[in-house]
């Protein structure tokens, strides 16, 4: 039975990791798509391969997952735990994609453990909490949206006596570097998460020692699993990311993907945090769409992603405890 529910774990974590991708695609292309920068299939295929090269960047995230939210129990019981929390993220991704929320599949799976670690009276790790998450889930977007208005103003001050014609087509052309940059990100911040759930339930069952790096198959799954899930699209949140919050030009889709892939680097490489990639590129459009005008920002919408937002954490926390309750009464 413990055999089985590793095994279980992994699939239902890659099935994370892939609707990881999907949901999250938006996130490095939306914006370069609604400008024209690159055509949908070309920006997928692009988002794919960086997602892929970034997952292997760096474990700092993965380390943080796998050690630093909750302490899970060893064998089977420990296995029921991360099953919920996987079961209780994929949810609220359903519903948000569903929906075209760009809401936090990062923060969901953070709901997740936090939430079957409570239902299953684990140690949840609050400080870890605290440093790591709570206090870069505000930072983030933040630093997203001030830093994309400043880069933006910036822009519009250097460029301001130049010809449109050529200044639009030259951002056009740096847009698909800094969507590259976008998805390389993503991949280094969301690919590691999966790693750290696998991690998490390889360590309840003894297949690894606390102090032992990710297994290099780990890595190579997880990768594989976000690039395809990137692949297969997510056109519902795209939507709302490149056009209902605000029309972007490629000036600002460039700024907004610049700062976006900056916060996300320097969270990953120097904090170690598991910040949203959803949050912060949402932010920074709406941070280089508000150098227009406040009223170019489409803030009826906004408000509704950053309902989704605060709503991530304790829905999936609730939906993964659920779980927990259903699978502890069939599985022990």
């Amino acid at each position: 039975m413990e055999l089985a529910l590793v095994i279980a774990v992994i699939v239902i974590a890659l099935a994370f990791d892939y609707t990881n991708g999907f949901h999250d695609a938006a996130n490095a292309i939306a914006t370069s798509v609604s400008t024209r920068a690159l055509t949908p299939r070309v920006a997928l295929v692009m988002a794919a391969v960086m997602n892929f090269v970034g997952a292997f960047l760096g474990t700092e995230v993965a380390d943080t997952v796998g050690k630093g939210i909750i302490n899970v129990p060893t064998g089977q019981h420990g296995l029921v735990v991360v099953i919920a929390a996987l079961v209780g993220a994929i949810t609220w991704n359903m519903i948000t994609w569903y929906f075209g929320l760009p809401s936090s599949s990062s923060h969901a799976l953070i709901g997740g453990l936090v939430g079957a670690g409570l239902a299953s009276t684990s140690v949840v790790l609050w400080s870890g909490i605290l440093d790591k998450v709570v206090i870069p889930m505000i930072l983030s977007p933040a630093i997203g949206f001030l830093g994309a208005f400043l880069l933006m103003t910036a822009i519009l001050w250097i460029f301001r006596r130049s010809n449109p014609g050529k200044t639009t087509r030259g951002f056009r052309l740096a847009q698909s570097l800094s969507a590259a940059a976008m998805a390389l990100g993503h991949g280094l911040q969301d690919a590691q998460k999966t790693m750290g759930v696998i991690f998490l339930a390889l360590l309840t069952t003894g297949h690894v020692d606390k102090g032992d790096g990710i297994p290099t198959w780990v890595k190579i799954s997880a990768a594989t699993a976000i690039s395809l899930g990137t692949y297969s699209g997510g056109w519902r949140i795209m939507r709302t990311l490149g056009r209902r919050i605000i029309h972007l030009d490629p000036a600002r889709g460039f700024a907004s993907e610049a700062v976006a892939a900056t916060v996300l680097y320097v969270m990953a490489i120097g904090l170690h945090a598991p910040v949203s990639t959803t949050h912060t590129i949402t932010s920074a459009v709406m941070g280089a769409g508000a150098t227009k005008r406040l009223s170019a920002v489409r803030w009826g919408v906004a408000k509704g992603i950053v309902t989704a937002w605060v709503l991530t954490i304790p829905a999936a926390g609730v939906v993964a405890a659920g779980v927990y309750g259903i699978a502890h009464l069939i599985l022990e």
